[in-house]
């Protein structure tokens, strides 16, 4: 396919002209990308239509073929009146792209796509619930007030801030924290530009002087290194010495700081959060607060669910109330130790997305849940299938029936640690309590396999299979 300059939209062609006025060179990086877009306004992350068209990818890995900027060069060059001949070295100033109305943006923040804005679009199907009321009490006192927002994966943290920065119309800096990310990528550091070294801004520095008052979101911040204490100064909201070149910036009026994490800062002793560390102490202690974000509850979790149902022309109730019970129950057995893996309220979503695309409930649970072990996933749907069969208060594999079970009439079983999964496989139940393992005499005697654990007679008047 031949790529052409006329084909481009208006924004698309502005950025193509800032390329072509430092370059000739139609194989560009990413890094390159990445130095016209701190010089120019027209993009705030590489656009979707270069580094997500696998149609411009070259044999070298992050450089992509723009040829549009020969034909731009072209255009400039016979548009332009005779130049006057200036320094070699001297650098180009870009003039920047007409802001976008927010209506018209096509905001895909930063998972690679066009962002007009750094203020959010407001998702028509999100539910507010959660800390979402006291993240918008927080934004909307324009107090220097830094939060850390903490909770298991899945479950809307991110999201949650981002739709009050939509609601109150406030420019959110989202950074998305690695163990690699330092004081170059946060504060901001040299760029190389067409042979000029020039000193470009980073988030931070940049949302401490939006004058709308910037948000600097923090995404699993414990994910970072100690790299990150560059930034002790600006959790006091004192603002920062960017010692490179010798400039201090204080935040303007509004400036604050929401940070999101799986953990509170001490690591993941589970192993579920691999890459968390454990972080400064005295920079935990910069978060004057710290929310605790659980999942939906199951009145929540629905409405969220037949939102997403209604944005892709589903009408089922009975499959979202299903979904909704059967994740609940799911964490509940994750709760008291029997499951390892656990049901977020992101998967529910994306199996109701799948539902749409296939047009069957089997076929969109199954391929969410194919990422768990082979074991966790038939235990996974089987139960799916009883909840769905309206059979949940009558089987076994409802922890709520097991957890309100007259301990007399269990059956316990002797499991040592290293037999915990083959006891699990097989159905046996963990009470988190009494840190036993446990079975019903209807279940012993459907399955002889747990004779092997060594079984307990209850003591009441049950009939016993053994």
């Amino acid at each position: 396919m031949t790529f052409r300059y006329d084909d481009l939209s208006k924004r698309q062609r502005q950025f193509v002209d800032a390329l072509a006025a430092k370059t000739q060179n139609p194989n560009v990086d990413r890094q390159y990308l990445l130095d016209i877009i701190d010089a120019t306004d027209i993009y705030t992350v590489p656009p979707a239509w270069i580094v997500q068209d696998s149609r411009r990818r070259t044999d070298t890995r992050g450089v992509y073929h723009v040829p549009e900027i020969r034909e731009a060069v072209h255009t400039i060059s016979t548009a332009a009146p005779e130049p006057v001949a200036a320094p070699a070295a001297a650098p180009v100033t870009v003039a920047a792209a007409p802001t976008m109305n927010l209506a018209g943006a096509a905001v895909m923040g930063m998972t690679g796509g066009d962002r007009a804005h750094l203020i959010p679009s407001r998702e028509s199907t999100y539910v507010p619930w959660g800390h979402f009321s006291s993240i918008e009490k927080i934004l909307k006192a324009k107090i220097f007030y830094p939060t850390f927002v903490t909770g298991l994966s899945g479950n809307g943290k991110t999201t949650m801030i981002e739709q009050v920065c939509a609601k109150l119309k406030r420019p959110c800096y989202r950074v998305n924290i690695t163990k690699q990310t330092d004081e170059d990528d946060l504060l901001g550091g040299f760029r190389l530009i067409d042979g000029n070294t020039v000193w470009c801004d980073g988030p931070v520095v940049k949302a401490m002087e939006d004058p709308a008052g910037g948000v600097l979101l923090l995404d699993e911040i414990d994910l970072g290194s100690t790299n990150i204490m560059c930034l002790q100064s600006v959790l006091e909201g004192k603002g920062v010495y960017l010692k490179k070149i010798g400039r201090w910036v204080t935040p303007a009026a509004g400036f604050t700081v929401l940070a999101t994490a799986n953990t509170k800062g001490k690591g993941s002793d589970d192993g579920r959060f691999i890459g968390t560390n454990v972080m400064n102490e005295a920079f935990l202690d910069r978060f004057p607060v710290t929310l605790e974000q659980d999942y939906a509850s199951r009145s929540t979790e629905k409405k969220i669910l037949t939102k997403a149902m209604a944005a892709v022309s589903i009408d089922d109730a009975d499959f979202g109330d299903h979904l909704v019970k059967w994740a609940e129950i799911i964490r509940k057995s994750f709760a008291e130790g029997a499951v390892d893996e656990i049901i977020s309220t992101r998967r529910l979503v994306d199996i109701v997305k799948a539902y749409a695309i296939f047009d069957d409930k089997m076929t969109a649970i199954n391929m969410a849940i194919a990422r768990f072990d082979d074991d966790t996933k038939e235990g996974f749907l089987n139960l799916y299938t009883k909840v769905d069969g309206d059979d949940v208060v009558a089987t076994e594999a409802a922890p709520s029936d097991w957890s309100s079970m007259d301990p007399d009439a269990r059956i316990e079983l002797n499991v040592g640690y290293e037999n915990k999964d083959d006891a699990k496989n097989l159905g046996a139940k963990w009470d988190g309590d009494k840190r036993t393992w446990y079975t019903t005499a209807g279940h012993l005697a459907t399955d002889d396999r747990l004779t092997a654990f060594n079984p307990i007679a209850p003591t009441q008047d049950v009939e016993c299979p053994f």
